[in-house]
């Protein structure tokens, strides 16, 4: 495995230097985003894909620190009725880019379709009233399903493989949920982007996940959560407070270590089942913790990693019986 990281973590920095951390933690990859939801501090997508000379130079900085770019990140909503026309121009244009570069793997969220006729996105968690399904069998039916074939086929023909994130407000936002859109799609390039976080909080147990997603994990975020316990008795997980509004929210995302209470042991379970299921691909830090400074919080975790992450290949041969 190779411990990586998503240079998004440190937006704050200009590229070099957040490549500059990486090189220094000992990483191996990163993991940079394009656009959409992102501000994407770190390249100019359209500058980039137009000039050779741009991408050389963007492709040289990270070579020039013995790094190599594992993914693409263009997460955002394609399926969104208004906006989701801007995000697929952003997707496809990271798939093309990585076709390009020769980077493996572009990573998106599945999208959320809104209800028919409607211009606001609608994600259903719960079957009831009736009309609940009606709107769900429209959005996986009539409108992802139908993209997604499209999508993983321009992937396909560019080489390049699609690591969707399991993440709320996303029609993908459970293990049952993405295979759904694996099988669909087709499993050879399209596989699941497993970040931990956004499961725990809804009450996963991840090594069930890993289990149930098993080959089809083709990439990994190592990002935590903590759950404040005070909130959930009162209110359950589902919480609407901003995001930076720490102190009353169900649950933050926190630097790797400070959130799942068995703490660096999930960790090392996590790796080690990730290992089980054959994934020997990457695992990107990234760090979205409001409270702990961005360049300590990704030093934090990268010395937990490299603690705990096997790096060769396992060599051990059963005797003859």
């Amino acid at each position: 495995m190779k411990i990586g990281l998503i240079t998004d973590s440190l937006g704050s920095l200009p590229f070099e230097s957040a490549l500059d951390v990486a090189r220094d933690e000992g990483l191996s990859t990163v993991e940079v985003a394009t656009g959409n939801w992102s501000t994407a501090p770190h390249i100019d997508l359209d500058r980039v894909s137009a000039s050779q000379t741009a991408r050389d130079e963007f492709a040289g900085k990270v070579a020039d620190r013995g790094l190599v770019i594992s993914a693409f990140n263009a997460n955002g909503n394609q399926l969104h009725p208004v906006s989701g026309g801007d995000h697929d121009r952003v997707l496809r244009a990271s798939i093309d880019l990585a076709s390009s570069l020769g980077v493996p793997t572009v990573v998106c969220m599945s999208g959320l379709p809104a209800p028919k006729g409607s211009a606001t996105p609608n994600w259903i968690t719960v079957g009831w009233p009736p009309e609940n399904l009606d709107i769900l069998e429209h959005q996986w039916v009539e409108v992802a399903l139908p993209y997604w074939k499209g999508l993983a086929q321009y992937a396909r023909d560019r080489g390049v493989r699609l690591a969707v994130e399991a993440c709320f407000s996303q029609l993908v936002y459970s293990a049952s949920t993405m295979l759904r859109l694996v099988e669909a799609a087709g499993a050879d390039v399209v596989g699941a982007n497993l970040d931990p976080s956004h499961l725990m909080w809804m009450g996963a147990d991840i090594p069930s996940v890993i289990r149930a997603l098993g080959e089809t994990i083709i990439h990994v975020h190592a990002k935590d959560v903590r759950i404040s316990e005070a909130v959930v008795a009162r209110d359950g997980v589902l919480d609407t407070h901003a995001m930076s509004d720490a102190a009353h929210r169900a649950w933050n995302y926190v630097s790797l270590g400070l959130g799942h209470p068995d703490g660096e042991a999930f960790w090392a379970n996590f790796v080690y089942d990730l290992r089980a299921v054959g994934y020997d691909g990457t695992i990107n830090i990234e760090h979205e913790d409001l409270l702990v400074n961005s360049v300590e919080g990704v030093r934090r975790a990268a010395a937990m990693l490299k603690r705990i992450v096997p790096t060769a290949e396992p060599d051990w041969q059963p005797a003859d019986v």
